[in-house]
């Protein structure tokens, strides 16, 4: 019978109901659904591991008759049930435990003499092997072998009230009858492979390869998709009518007189993009990307000054009250004495530099999104860490001027792969120097350091002068979590310290009670700042030259860079001191690669190949949350090949007339998704 990708598994007549009622809650409803859940992994079914003597470190796929099935209880009505499986052909002692915890139902599952195939990683425990919770299939109910075994087999994320084999035999049955030409798109990435080979080959490859091919493939057709959107929006919002702004440069030649320093060589650079930007009809949308310490405030300074006096107004957003107040002080000393007026809005705090509102500068958090009367002509919009608010605040900020130049700015160095995929309508600004004068940054690991030889150290640089910090992972200490927390560490370090100041900043204080602590440390009234993350980004005291960050093996290596940014930012050596429990080899390897480089391009591309991009990015806030083959981002070629057939396809056919299927899939949120 011939089946379309459209059809409804209902219709089917081989889907009993309960099934139908078990995918619909997955909403898997029709075909073209089931075909898309894809394998989360592979068993090689042609050859089984054999039985480990020892613990391996890794996971295994291995088969084995179930000798001794019990249920052991610890009281109180909790157990596990407990399942002895002996190879096939094996000798006494080649069996393996298998255990799952506060499952009871797995007793009416599993029997003696039952043939099972399962999968986990060993470990040891009282003296045997066992693995917990593994997953498992019963040779002995499985209606057609030739799919579950003698295979590449593959192995689904769960349906709940769908077997694994049930659903290996539906996926195959269903690969083999849907009509080839349901399956197939309008728009092909890849003519010369047909798309029902791929899904069939993706699901039951007859090698690995074969496989990842397939997969390629499919992410060569979302990238795609995910790139035409991005040069869609680009040629919708380059189309509009912008205001030329940024031909009168006095303000700018009277900034670059009153610095004690130059410029580097990339922030000039910079500079002339966004003057070159500003000066066209169109609306700029730039993002500067700058590494930490890189002086991007500096370049959006400009471009503030060369709006203003083009007689319009600019707003900075900032994600956090900390760095909106950083922000306005720095703004102030620089750009007041040049007659700019500059306010500040934020939870806590509204001023403005000349009554009844007019400023024009103003700076603040979201709470700029919520006033109303700021902006009476907003020509400039910047936002200072722009990943780190969702699309529809930084949108609404963009909507309080009439088509604004926009300028974005990051301190997290983005891979040029991820770049290009997220922000590929945005033209990009890179600062890839760092200003003269920075002290050197020394990064040093140390596995199970000794609290007297931090402390002897701190004591050293504290006796020079100097101002640290001391970071960890927690507010508080956590029953679940094995790792140390500030307001514990924090009186411990009153007492090692008692000669010093200590304060002591963490997120569940009150906006009020942060700028306090900052303003004391940035002030010299504290010596000490004992913080969790809540430094990541925009705290500059240059007389600090020490930051000890402990377990660090608990953070990723972009936010690791991030937060060592905030000393060498002085003319004094500086030191970052990385704690950790050296356990993990995974997490040492990790850790080798901050104290290796400072470079935060190269630590960037290490941690998307450590982490994979969804959790370098962020995938809520960079739009990528619904991504299903996100790990191939990292694959530049197949980022670029995207790129290059989106950008053919509108060159040949800018108003996708002749494309409505792509054109009906194109996001278009009216100015623009910053």
């Amino acid at each position: 019978m011939a089946v379309l990708v459209t059809d409804e598994l209902v219709s089917l007549g081989f889907v009993p109901a309960k099934e139908v009622i078990a995918f619909s809650t997955a909403k898997i409803l029709l075909v073209q659904d089931l075909l898309d859940h894809l394998p989360k992994r592979y068993e090689d079914r042609r050859q089984f591991d054999a039985f480990p003597a020892q613990v391996t470190g890794k996971s295994m796929c291995l088969r084995g008759f179930v000798t001794d099935c019990q249920r052991k209880g610890f009281g109180g009505g909790r157990g596990f049930h407990e399942v002895v499986v002996q190879a096939d052909g094996g000798f006494s002692g080649s069996t393996i435990t298998l255990r799952w915890f506060n499952m009871p139902y797995i007793s009416k599952m599993l029997a003696v003499g039952h043939e099972l195939v399962f999968f986990g990683k060993p470990k040891e425990s009282s003296g045997k092997l066992v693995i917990d919770h593994p997953d498992f299939e019963i040779i002995n109910d499985m209606v057609d072998e030739s799919v579950h075994l003698d295979r590449l087999v593959p192995v689904y994320r769960n349906v709940a009230g769908v077997h694994q084999r049930r659903l290996r035999e539906l996926i195959y049955q269903l690969s083999r009858q849907v009509e080839p030409e349901s399956v197939a798109l309008a728009y092909s990435v890849d003519s010369t492979y047909p798309r029902i080979d791929a899904y069939r080959e993706v699901h039951f490859p007859e090698t690995l390869e074969q496989s990842e091919a397939a997969r390629r493939f499919f992410a060569l057709e979302e990238f795609f998709m995910l790139q035409l959107n991005v040069a869609w929006r680009k040629s919708r919002y380059e189309a509009q009518r912008g205001r030329v702004l940024g031909k009168k440069t006095t303000l700018l030649k009277a900034f670059y007189e009153s610095l004690p320093f130059d410029l580097t060589g990339a922030q000039k650079r910079s500079v002339k993009e966004i003057v070159s930007d500003m000066r066209q009809a169109r609306p700029m949308n730039r993002m500067l990307q700058g590494d930490v310490g890189a002086g991007k405030t500096f370049v959006a300074m400009c471009a503030a000054l060369l709006a203003i006096e083009s007689g319009v107004q600019v707003a900075l957003m900032a994600p956090t009250q900390i760095l909106a107040e950083q922000h306005y002080l720095t703004f102030c000393k620089w750009l007041e004495p040049l007659g700019i007026q500059v306010g500040i809005r934020t939870s806590s705090r509204r001023e403005d530099a000349i009554s009844g509102g007019g400023t024009q500068l103003l700076i603040g958090t979201h709470a700029l999104l919520y006033d109303d009367e700021a902006f009476d002509d907003l020509g400039l919009v910047i936002i200072d860490e722009q990943h780190k608010f969702g699309v529809e605040q930084r949108s609404k900020l963009v909507q309080k001027g009439l088509v604004p130049d926009v300028l974005v700015m990051t301190a997290t160095p983005i891979p040029r792969t991820l770049t290009l995929t997220i922000y590929g309508d945005l033209d990009v600004s890179v600062l890839d120097e760092r200003p003269a004068g920075r002290g050197k940054v020394i990064t040093a690991l140390r596995p199970k350091a000794k609290v007297s030889d931090v402390t002897k150290f701190v004591k050293q640089q504290l006796e020079q002068g100097r101002q640290a910090y001391l970071v960890y992972p927690l507010v508080e200490e956590s029953e679940s979590l094995k790792a140390e927390s500030a307001t514990v560490e924090f009186d411990k370090w009153q007492k090692r310290l008692s000669k010093y100041r200590v304060g002591l900043l963490h997120g569940r204080l009150s906006a009020e009670e942060k700028e306090l602590v900052m303003r004391e440390f940035r002030d010299g009234d504290t010596d000490v700042l004992v913080s969790t993350t809540v430094i990541e980004v925009g705290v500059d005291v240059p007389n600090a030259n020490l930051m000890v960050i402990y377990n660090a093996e608990r953070f990723g290596l972009s936010q690791l860079h991030q937060l060592r940014g905030r000393i060498g930012r002085g003319e004094h050596k500086s030191y970052c001191v990385l704690v950790t429990d050296g356990k993990s080899s995974e997490a040492m390897d990790k850790l080798e690669v901050l104290a290796g480089t400072d470079d935060g391009f190269k630590i960037a591309e290490a941690d998307l190949r450590l982490r994979g991009p969804g959790d370098v990015l962020g995938t809520q806030q960079s739009g990528l949350s619904d991504l299903r083959f996100i790990e191939f981002l990292a694959d530049a070629e197949l980022v670029r090949e995207a790129r290059a057939q989106a950008d053919k396809l509108l060159h040949e056919d800018p108003a996708l007339a002749n494309h409505p299927e792509l054109l009906v899939q194109m996001v278009d949120d009216g100015v623009r998704t910053v």
